[in-house]
């Protein structure tokens, strides 16, 4: 029995779940739903809700657990002599797991019995016949432990997956028979459904807290393992970025940081003043027919995939300004030697962060009162006077909190910067050359199948929390200002 098996089995259950107690509960009054404590659907939502959340956190849990269980198992089960040789456990646990799946298709496609693969397990042979049989790729001669160990993981998966599927299924079923026996004429089901999406919905809101102190605890630990190993003072005062694997590294975060916060004033200049005009004139002077329309074509642009602002980047926008300044280009010389630059980055980030600050401005320009816009025009003020002298300095927290969040994401810009901004960590001054950004070296350091024991990749996790601080506090100072700007005015 497969998992999207039993998913159907669930779903199932807890369909017939939903309409049986919905008519055991009408049948129990004869048909008068008015005498039932409460509507017919409460009760069938009951059964649905039985049958279907139980089985499905069971699933997860049991899912989980096995998977650590096995794990550790098998893990175990590799010589330390072996691993000593290869030096490195995660590759060997990989060809474990890739065996695995292998002897996974070879008795799938019926190849071999399970009972003919457990007496093989000194005839190497034999499996790997069955293997290459199966299209099942080996990169070169399989050592006896390593097969002994993927026949016992697969053994271990293969059980335990069946003992899940049967027991979640069981749990479904229950819940189904608990709902069913509840649903009577005096049974409180709304109560009952109200306790639990309640839970449902409490739950969802601690995972999502627990997921974020998560993520920070995850970070916070590979940072300070990453301190451990390479001085913090370099870290933050260094003037040189320079990994090397194989000697003594320069790892500064400050030329990557002048070239996240260049490129973002770049992003800025493109993006505030022309998505405040946008704003202004959508809710100052536009018409409504010409609103519905000039608004939602412009946050079509907030839609668009950063990495289609990427590739924009780098086919169409980069190679349009080595045109001008490339070499022969304005006045015969070469300002600009590669596609990738600052003002390529920050331009093109500038017209994704255009709608952004625009629906943002808009938003806090049309939430002044207009008591404020009546008082100008009374006192003989133009429309232009009173948009300058009344409502910009009334909205003037709400802007700028709408400015510190496009900063923040800015600096976070992942996709752009990869693309179109270069690898070069420097200081400098020229928007034509290429500089790099900090989300760009948490990419290129954290590229390729690498072993989080040495500085020059825990440096990732170094340069990440120092960027999710640094938002952090743009975010909050954000909110802080947004929220003193409402409070003036609700």
């Amino acid at each position: 029995m497969t998992l999207v098996t039993v998913l159907y089995a669930i779903c199932i259950i807890s369909a017939v779940a939903f309409f049986a107690s919905r008519a055991r509960a009408l049948s129990s009054v004869s048909g008068d739903q008015r005498k039932l404590h409460s509507l017919p659907q409460y009760y069938g939502t009951n059964g649905l809700l039985l049958s279907l959340i139980p089985a499905l956190i069971l699933l997860l849990i049991w899912t989980y657990l096995q998977s650590l269980f096995i794990e550790n198992h098998v893990a175990e089960l590799i010589p330390s002599a072996l691993i000593t040789e290869n030096a490195n456990i995660n590759l060997l646990m990989s060809e474990v797991e890739r065996l695995s799946d292998g002897l996974k298709m070879v008795v799938s496609t019926g190849l071999m019995s399970l009972d003919a693969l457990l007496a093989t397990t000194n005839d190497l042979t034999v499996i790997e016949a069955a293997l290459k049989q199966a299209d099942v790729f080996l990169s070169g001669d399989i050592r006896p432990e390593i097969m002994s160990a993927a026949q016992t993981r697969y053994v271990l998966e293969t059980d335990g997956n069946q003992y899940r599927n049967w027991v979640v299924i069981v749990v479904s079923i229950i819940g189904f028979a608990t709902a069913f026996l509840q649903a009577k004429q005096d049974f409180r089901a709304r109560n009952q459904v109200e306790r639990i999406v309640l839970l449902i919905l409490a739950s969802a809101a601690t995972l999502a807290i627990f997921t974020s102190v998560g993520i920070v605890l995850s970070m916070v630990f590979e940072a300070s393992r990453f301190f451990s190993m390479h001085e913090w003072t370099d870290f933050f005062f260094g003037l040189v970025w320079a990994p090397s694997f194989s000697h003594g590294s320069q790892l500064s975060i400050l030329p990557l940081l002048w070239g996240t916060l260049y490129i973002s004033f770049v992003a800025l200049l493109v993006s505030v003043p022309i998505g405040l005009y946008a704003a202004i004139y959508l809710s100052e002077y536009a018409s409504k027919p010409v609103r519905s329309v000039a608004k939602p074509l412009l946050e079509i642009l907030a839609g668009i995939p950063t990495i289609v602002y990427g590739l924009f980047a780098l086919t169409t926008f980069g190679p349009f300004l080595r045109m001008f300044f490339g070499d022969g280009g304005f006045l015969g010389v070469e300002w600009m030697s590669d596609s990738r630059s600052v003002i390529t980055a920050g331009v093109v980030m500038g017209m994704m962060l255009i709608p952004f600050v625009s629906s943002l401005s808009d938003d806090i320009i049309n939430a002044v009162p207009q008591s404020l816009r009546d008082g100008s025009y009374g006192l003989g003020a133009t429309q232009s006077e009173t948009i300058r002298s009344v409502i910009l300095p009334a909205a003037l927290p709400g802007i700028i909190g709408a400015i510190l969040l496009a900063t923040s994401r800015a600096i976070g810009e992942t996709m752009i910067v990869v693309m179109g901004a270069g690898a070069v960590a420097k200081f400098a001054g020229n928007p034509l050359e290429a500089l790099t950004t900090i989300t760009t070296r948490i990419v290129s350091q954290l590229t390729g199948d690498l072993e989080f024991d040495s500085p020059e990749t825990l440096v990732a996790f170094a340069l990440g929390l120092t960027l999710f601080v640094l938002t952090l506090c743009l975010n909050v100072l954000a909110l802080y200002i947004v929220r003193k700007y409402r409070e003036q005015y609700e």
